[in-house]
């Protein structure tokens, strides 16, 4: 019997391809996302769902989902999922993990790099007749700061041997990992109040659950020493952005990359408007064109691999 998978975000051509190569009646739009009522109805007779982080497996759409018997995540992020209701139905979640770890490791030491020197965007400054050699002189180096990695799985792990071959220091706070686990001898083992006093560069690791929503609290985000760097590509949600953006407009924290936002698409706002040394981009950590080919590949073939089980 024919089986049908539907694609809803953008997913590499070729892995798209090989997938109609097996089941010609796949429905592959990138936009399906945001076309509610025609995402309710492709999925209704699917087998399997294919997503990235914005389609949420839930309510409305998971009712529609009849014959659905797998859900591929272009990514690692499960919080747009319904785990529990998807277990109780079934469905098997499958997630591409470890597939764009590399591309998250680059943007974080890349962005670290950047936001401590300083110096990378004054090109409308120069372009413009301004010379401010002085101003952005006082730019720091990397190596000999501390980065303080908030959840050390597999993509914290990674940073932190990038890190090390700059001559960072790296501290980690992630209380699933045990203490005798072989990755510690990358990183030096600390709790979160002493992981926050430490970081020059602090960068989150770990998914949004209702334990680290809101993790980097004003509280908490205050604890952070004065000029510290701070990164996030892991979730919206886990930072208070009103408070980040306070204490960057106060000088208090120097500087941050912020990829993954409470609301995505971000929506129009103030909030951030004014502040030096911000980097804002659009959940595109983990999203290089190599990222791309070794995430759709994978997807591909697992869940081509878990639709023939169920022949």
């Amino acid at each position: 019997m024919m089986k049908k998978i539907v694609i809803t975000e953008f997913m590499d051509e070729a892995a798209v391809a090989s997938l109609k190569a097996r089941f010609p009646d796949t429905v592959y739009d990138p936009q399906l996302v945001d076309k509610p009522a025609l995402l309710l109805s492709a999925a209704a007779d699917c087998d399997a769902l294919i997503v990235r982080n914005r389609t949420q497996v839930r309510g409305d759409l998971l009712h529609a989902m009849q014959k659905c018997s797998v859900v591929g995540r272009l990514g690692v992020g499960l919080d747009n999922i319904d785990m529990v209701a998807c277990q109780a139905r079934g469905i098997e979640v499958i997630p591409a993990t470890g597939a764009n770890a590399l591309a998250v490791a680059e943007y974080v030491i890349t962005t670290a790099m950047l936001l401590l020197r300083g110096s990378y965007l004054s090109t409308a400054a120069v372009t413009s007749g301004k010379w401010p050699r002085n101003v952005l002189s006082t730019g720091r180096e990397t190596a000999g700061k501390t980065l303080a990695l908030l959840g050390f799985g597999d993509i914290g792990q990674r940073v932190a041997k990038m890190a090390v071959a700059m001559n960072m220091r790296v501290v980690a706070y992630d209380p699933m990992l045990a203490t005798g686990h072989p990755a510690w001898h990358l990183a030096e083992q600390l709790d979160l109040p002493a992981a926050l006093a430490r970081a020059d560069v602090l960068s989150l690791h770990v998914p949004l659950t209702p334990e680290t929503q809101n993790l980097l609290s004003a509280e908490r985000l205050g604890q952070l020493k004065k000029g510290a760097i701070l990164i996030n590509t892991a979730r919206g949600g886990l930072v208070d952005e009103s408070a980040l953006a306070a204490l960057m407009r106060q000088g208090h924290i120097a500087g941050a990359a912020i990829d993954v936002f409470a609301n995505e698409p971000l929506p129009a706002s103030e909030l951030w408007s004014g502040i030096e040394n911000l980097v804002l981009t659009p959940h595109i950590a983990g999203v290089s064109a190599e990222a791309n080919v070794r995430v759709s590949e994978m997807i591909a073939d697992r869940v081509l691999a878990a639709l023939s089980t169920f022949d």
